[in-house]
């Protein structure tokens, strides 16, 4: 009788750590460029040598600034995702679905190194 894997292996979840890694050091540099949009909104300070149109252009920035907010809130969020799945590779606990217990397909982890749920569990919550 075949018995089924309870965790990844150290040598896998290391494989994972990398992956999760270089994702947290991406998306980190991200976070930077958005920040800096965000902070420097690329103006020269003309703002006010050019009253036509004005309005339009106020209104556009705030919207640009709205978004680049967005970003930057689910880009931290992204981050702080990843920096969970390092704790639990950390606790040897990574990549077990957490309704079914079960392991998470390492193709899917590839992709969402983040995931918390199988495939299988992610449909029952549809």
């Amino acid at each position: 009788m075949a018995t089924t894997k309870e965790r990844y292996s150290d040598a896998e979840l290391e494989s994972f750590r990398e992956i999760i890694q270089s994702k947290i050091d991406k998306a980190q540099h991200d976070l930077e460029l958005i920040k800096s949009a965000y902070l420097n909104d690329g103006t020269n300070g003309t703002d006010d040598t050019s009253p036509t149109f004005k309005s339009f252009e106020e209104g556009s920035a705030t919207m640009s600034k709205e978004a680049n907010s967005a970003l930057a809130i689910r880009q931290e969020k992204f981050i702080r995702d990843l920096k969970n799945a390092l704790v639990r590779i950390n606790n040897k606990t990574y990549g077990i679905c957490r309704v079914t217990g079960k392991l998470i397909n390492p193709e899917r982890l590839k992709l969402v190194p983040h995931a918390t749920l199988s495939i299988e569990a992610k449909n029952m919550q549809s």
